[in-house]
């Protein structure tokens, strides 16, 4: 089940993240947040007025995310928006990232976003899939941009137009 985050979500949604922390270079951060950080992300997505939405697994336990954050601060980049999605390490591969997507490129276009740019940390065939899956075009690529364990990591960026 697809839905819109609630607070008490926060906990979830950290455990889910720390890992990629931990444990991959999908992310830059190199230390682990607390809930409390997490709920304060949340809360600033939330009041830009844009969507996060979780999804739940048969028992109802969180296992997995997606959200838009604004691409930049000036007004004038206000119709775009940089999206992301997050699986917990067991639910991968299951389609839940395209269910997460689906939901919410529909919830962006629907409130007249008109540009959808994500980001990620390369290689990662699985992400690049799900972003030309929903017709994401590569559109930049940086090289050696973050270090992390020890290893220079390049990014690219994938980009639609809703």
């Amino acid at each position: 089940m697809i839905r819109v985050i609630q607070d008490k979500d926060a906990e979830a949604i950290c455990d889910i993240y720390n890992h990629y922390i931990t444990d991959t270079i999908i992310t830059f951060e190199e230390q682990t947040i607390t809930s409390a950080d997490m709920l304060s992300r949340i809360t600033n997505v939330l009041n830009s007025e844009l969507p996060w939405l979780v999804v739940e697994d048969e028992k109802g336990k969180v296992v997995g995310y997606a959200y838009a954050a604004k691409w930049r601060e000036r007004f004038s980049f206000r119709f775009s928006v940089e999206v992301t999605v997050y699986l917990s390490s067991k639910h991968g591969g299951k389609g839940l990232g395209s269910q997460l997507y689906q939901a919410l490129f529909e919830k962006l276009k629907a409130s007249g976003i008109h540009s959808v740019i994500g980001g990620i940390t390369l290689p990662n065939i699985a992400s690049v899939a799900v972003h030309e899956k929903f017709g994401m075009v590569k559109v930049a690529h940086f090289t050696e941009v973050g270090l992390k364990f020890g290893r220079w990591l390049d990014v690219g960026y994938w980009q639609a137009t809703l």
